[in-house]
């Protein structure tokens, strides 16, 4: 929570100093983007450091080279490794082998198929600037109601994880087979247990049930990267669970939507709700390089918490 909250904290500085100064920064990515790629470069620049974008195909990861020999030959050269990949387990790989060599490169996830951390701080944002604009500190959003509709997926996962964080009601609404897995509820309600997340969690298979009420309704496509021959049975599976004009009427008033995109209009999302007043879609896309500069920063050391990573062997770190 402590570490959250400095990461915010840091995100929301008009300012930041060059912490990657004459550095560079690995951005692997096995699958393609737009937003990710686009911010996470921008974020890099204008921290002073040298993005280099690498596609899947060029690494081959564990084809070619290991996941492992891939991570260890990516901090011969860079500050930081970003990693955008289809198994969770890569990067769990790259960052397990580069701690086995006390090497201090972090790997950040850029996205998996498990979590998407970095949209999430960025959603945080998001949400902080439109329902506490006046409000400081980690408990601006405390007791705030965030409603997500549709698959529970990577997305959903870091989600709720982000919002009980700080204190939000959260609610998760799918269809059957499709909600948060038994494994995902439990560390969730230990850590709520554990007064670790103040906020709460509520599943529900009712869309209208979710949004009742709520400050804020996110969705996401039903069928993600790598889900594209489930679309037809997710279609049908997912009838009911759009977010149309009638299900934003059931939240409060002026309940704002989010979407991490890209929308399949029409699906999880009319066109109406996404190009309509509620929408805060494009303020969640400029945040995803605010959520980076912060996320970067706090890597390096600058704010309290931040692991403050020190020079690599060999070299000067300059700040």
């Amino acid at each position: 929570m402590e570490e959250l909250a400095d990461v915010v904290g840091l995100c929301e500085q008009p300012a930041l100093p060059r912490v990657l100064s004459g550095m560079g920064v690995a951005l692997l990515f096995e699958n393609p983007s737009l937003r990710t790629r686009n911010s996470t470069e921008m974020a890099v620049f204008s921290l002073g450091g040298h993005p280099v974008y690498i596609q899947g195909g060029e690494v081959g990861i564990d084809e070619r080279e290991t996941a492992e020999d891939v991570a260890r030959t990516l901090a011969c050269y860079h500050r930081v490794i970003c990693a955008r990949v289809l198994s969770h387990d890569t990067l769990h790989r790259m960052a397990g082998a580069l701690a086995t060599d006390a090497v201090p490169v972090p790997v950040v996830n850029l996205l998996s198929d498990w979590a998407h951390p970095c949209q999430a701080v960025a959603d945080l944002l998001t949400l902080r600037e439109l329902l506490a604009p006046d409000a400081a500190g980690p408990d601006a959003l405390k007791g705030r109601s965030l409603a997500y509709v549709g698959d529970a997926n990577n997305m959903c996962r870091s989600l709720v994880k982000v919002g009980m964080a700080v204190g939000m009601d959260v609610r998760v609404a799918s269809p059957p087979g499709y909600g948060l897995g038994d494994e995902e509820e439990s560390v969730i309600a230990f850590m709520a247990q554990e007064d670790r997340w103040p906020g709460t969690l509520h599943t529900t298979e009712d869309p209208r049930e979710a949004a009742h009420g709520a400050d804020a309704v996110y969705t996401d496509v039903w069928a993600s990267m790598g889900q594209e021959a489930e679309a037809d049975v997710r279609r049908r599976a997912f009838a009911g669970f759009t977010v149309d004009e009638r299900l934003m009427a059931e939240a409060a008033p002026d309940a704002v939507v989010l979407h991490c995109l890209p929308a399949h209009r029409g699906e999880e999302i009319t066109t109406g709700v996404l190009e309509g007043p509620q929408s805060a879609v494009w303020r969640q896309a400029t945040h995803r390089m605010t959520a980076m500069r912060g996320l970067f920063s706090w890597l390096l050391g600058v704010g309290v918490t931040g692991p403050g990573l020190g020079p690599l062997p060999g070299t000067a770190l300059e700040a």
